[in-house]
């Protein structure tokens, strides 16, 4: 009888064992369905995850932001066909640093009176690139800059040029 009871308490254990490292390993991989590919990600000074991804079969794209165990905001909050909803737009100048050059990338979208504008930003003149999130807010133009680790990057935003699924504009946001 006590060996059915260490047994019972052995398998009780090792089922809560088991949903504990389940929930934490979704917890920690909610940022990136099965069916998706990351385009775009980077972690904030601030320990913030963002993630941009689409459908491996290009049904969609997605943003996500949040902490390690949490999606603060995905945009859409629905997964459909919503190329649309996203604008890319870049500029480039060669030459160097005796002509400023300079590459500059953004992928933006609006939601709830705010433009969400994730760039990807090179200046010759200082040899410095950065990544991060500009968040502003439409009716005020009041702009929240959150800057990511780019050692953190992984993807690129120079994908967006040549796909035709997504809007392209010539707004810059320097």
């Amino acid at each position: 009888m006590k060996n059915n009871k260490n047994r019972a308490f052995f398998i009780q254990l090792l089922f809560l064992v088991f949903i504990t490292i389940t929930n934490t390993l979704c917890a920690q991989t909610n940022y990136v369905l099965p069916n998706e590919v990351v385009l775009f990600s980077f972690k904030t000074d601030n320990g913030k995850i963002v993630t941009i991804n689409k459908d491996k079969d290009d049904k969609y794209i997605v943003y996500r932001f949040g902490t390690k165990n949490k999606v603060e905001l995905q945009y859409p909050d629905t997964l459909k066909n919503d190329w649309n909803d996203f604008t890319y737009s870049y500029y480039l100048r060669g030459g160097g640093q005796s002509n400023e050059g300079m590459e500059l990338n953004y992928l933006y979208f609006t939601t709830a009176g705010f433009q969400y504008v994730i760039y990807n930003t090179y200046y010759s003149s200082s040899d410095k690139t950065t990544i991060g999130i500009k968040i502003i807010n439409i009716k005020t133009a009041k702009t929240n800059n959150i800057i990511g680790v780019y050692k953190s990057r992984k993807g690129d935003l120079t994908k967006f040029r040549d796909n035709t699924l997504i809007g392209k504009s010539d707004e810059l946001f320097e």
